[in-house]
């Protein structure tokens, strides 16, 4: 039985991940601090197989006890998934925050996993960036001719190399994650540190609660939740609001992935020889405008006859993450498997339970 550490293993994505290797046979170390959503019990908690240790990786001395649990359990591999993340909101209320916290914890995590892999403990880093590391795909991205020898044609749909030409994120939360992908490269070149980078996009599932310390933004008269556009249309909707607030004019393209078929994507690309120094998009190749999906929500719940209006869109709202999902299929055998609608339906029926309606 192989074994894995996942940092971060309570998370919406980590809590996903952690089912996913479980059920495929792997032993799973979980570091969480509860950052997020504060205390909480996931179903996988009390499995044999899973150990959670309780730690706060971004301290001054996390490197110390990173190692040791690293030395303890002597990990086949390391997925890191720690990081403060959130919704829009949550990208302007914390910028400092998600740039300097998030730095902490994976100088800390490389540190550890640097330290292993000189041991001969430890196989591979496999890191969780974000698609927002393509922040820089906009119009005029695309416009730019010369660029590196490009004309800018594939700025859509975004490959994955597309983030050597791109201009870097203005968000301290994407520039954070690209930076996370150079922690790969600089240990890969410094200390041979195999790695994998892989790029969600937009993921979409259960397991997901209002965060510790989320902004409170009011969308019309509803406060938005959780900041994430899915939860947030179906809370308004079920909550009868007429018409539906919407952030800007809804022309926001996004391909929104189950976490069942994310945490596919990465166990896929953990297992795969072929992925080691390789970063992935993982993610559904259908695009959604956000018109689009609430439409959808509200044939779901309303029958009255779609009606919306326009808030004032936040600064960091990407227009456009559309991402090619060619080399996960070629390279990795991966495709989402869930649609878009079985995953709203899902996310509707938690939702009507635990708003008891």
């Amino acid at each position: 039985m192989k074994t894995v550490i996942v940092t971060g293993s309570q998370g919406f994505v980590g809590g996903y991940l952690c089912r996913e290797l479980l059920s495929n046979g792997y032993k799973v170390i979980g570091i969480d601090n509860y950052s997020k959503y504060g205390v909480i019990k996931r179903d996988y908690d009390d499995n044999e197989n899973f150990r959670l240790i309780v730690d706060d990786l971004s301290t001054q001395n996390g490197f110390d006890r990173f190692k040791s649990i690293i030395a303890f359990n002597k990990p086949d591999y390391l997925i890191a998934a720690a990081a403060m993340i959130g919704g829009i909101s949550y990208f302007h209320k914390y910028a400092y925050d998600l740039l300097a916290h998030n730095e902490r914890i994976m100088a800390n995590t490389f540190d550890a996993a640097i330290a292993a892999y000189k041991d001969r403990v430890l196989k591979r880093i496999v890191v969780i960036s974000s698609s927002m590391v393509y922040e820089g795909a906009d119009e005029e991205a695309q416009k730019m001719t010369n660029l590196y020898g490009t004309t800018g044609e594939h700025i859509w749909p975004s490959e994955e190399d597309d983030v050597k030409i791109l201009p870097p994120p203005v968000s301290t939360y994407g520039l954070q994650k690209l930076a996370c992908e150079y922690y790969c490269k600089g240990a890969l070149e410094q200390y041979g540190l195999p790695y994998t980078i892989i790029r969600p996009f937009n993921c979409v599932g259960l397991g997901e609660e209002d965060a510790v310390g989320e902004a409170e933004v009011y969308s019309g008269n509803i406060k938005l939740r959780m900041s994430h556009v899915i939860p947030d249309l179906i809370n308004k909707v079920l909550r009868k609001q007429n018409p539906l607030h919407i952030l800007g004019a809804g022309n926001q393209v996004r391909c929104y992935t189950h976490g069942k078929d994310i945490a596919r994507g990465i166990r896929l690309a953990m297992e795969s020889d072929k992925a080691v120094n390789e970063a992935f998009n993982i993610s559904a190749a259908r695009n959604t405008t956000v018109l689009e999906l609430a439409e959808l929500i509200w044939g779901y719940i309303n029958d009255e006859p779609f009606a919306y209006i326009s808030d004032e869109p936040f600064a960091h709202d990407v227009q456009k993450r559309l991402p090619d999902v060619s080399k996960a299929r070629d390279i990795l055998g991966f495709e989402a498997d869930i649609s878009l609608e079985d995953s709203v339906c899902e996310v509707i029926d938690y939702m009507k339970k635990e708003l008891k309606l």
